[in-house]
């Protein structure tokens, strides 16, 4: 099979099952518009790539998708696949559900990995399990399972300012996925880390996310990191301006 060809995963990916939905999104801040009418299906086992120039609406759609801003008009629908019930509309969640909601089934990764300098490796990623109501005697130990899987055995002890940018990032994500996040969310992940080091990264973005059939939805300025998703997504004024398949913008694509 030509290596930019959509792979069967590529195509069982289409008939997958949703888990968020976003209808009609609109969010202005004053006169200037950040989603002007979306509309976005995301689906189970998927990576996703939100690409556009600054003041896209990218971040913005982020945090409309993951319940941290709300839409002026509009909804977000979250069907959790381990759940019995319907899709939840988050839109229409008080702050304390929604807050339940990013604990419980959404991980979060951004540029600054957003750590707790304070803290040890181990104890930043304990901390996502703790906050959820599980005794510390049972998520430190689950964390440092999380750490040694991503490389850092060795490392747990040491506080943020002791670890590299990479090595920081993989604790941000050993952070996002200890509570079996099926959506997370990632904002820049590799922009402030070099070439090599973003790349490594990535990967253990991917394993950590859709390779364990989860989704990640990922804002990214990077057209090689972009690439790396099955979908890219690009955003202007608030509107999706162009949604396809990312296997013709991987290195080596035929035009």
């Amino acid at each position: 099979m030509p290596e930019n060809t959509p792979t069967p995963e590529d195509e069982a990916l289409r008939s997958a099952p949703g888990v968020l939905s976003a209808i009609n999104l609109k969010k202005a801040f004053g006169a200037t518009d950040a989603l002007g009418g979306l509309d976005l299906e995301l689906r189970r086992g998927e990576s996703v790539a939100i690409m556009g120039p600054s003041g896209s609406g990218k971040s913005t759609l982020l945090h409309t998708l993951a319940g941290i801003e709300a839409p002026d008009i509009g909804s977000v629908h979250f069907r959790d696949p381990a759940g019995a019930s319907g899709a939840v509309d988050i839109t229409a969640l008080g702050e304390g559900a929604r807050s339940r909601l990013r604990r419980q089934s959404f991980g979060f990764v951004f540029q600054s990995g957003l750590l707790i300098p304070e803290l040890t490796a181990v104890e930043n990623v304990a901390m996502a399990l703790m906050i959820t109501g599980i005794p510390r005697s049972t998520a430190v130990p689950h964390a440092a399972e999380w750490l040694q899987a991503l490389g850092l055995a060795g490392l747990e002890e040491r506080r943020i300012g002791q670890l590299s940018g990479g090595q920081a990032q993989r604790v941000a994500i050993a952070r996002s996925q200890i509570t079996g996040a099926t959506v997370t969310f990632a904002d820049e992940p590799t922009g402030a880390l070099d070439s090599a080091t973003s790349s490594e990264v990535l990967e253990i973005l991917l394993q950590a996310t859709i390779g364990r059939g989860n989704t990640l939805v990922m804002v990214t300025h990077d057209q090689e990191v972009a690439s790396r998703c099955h979908r890219i997504i690009h955003l202007l004024d608030g509107r999706i301006r162009h949604d396809a398949d990312a296997s013709a913008a991987r290195p080596g694509a035929r035009a």
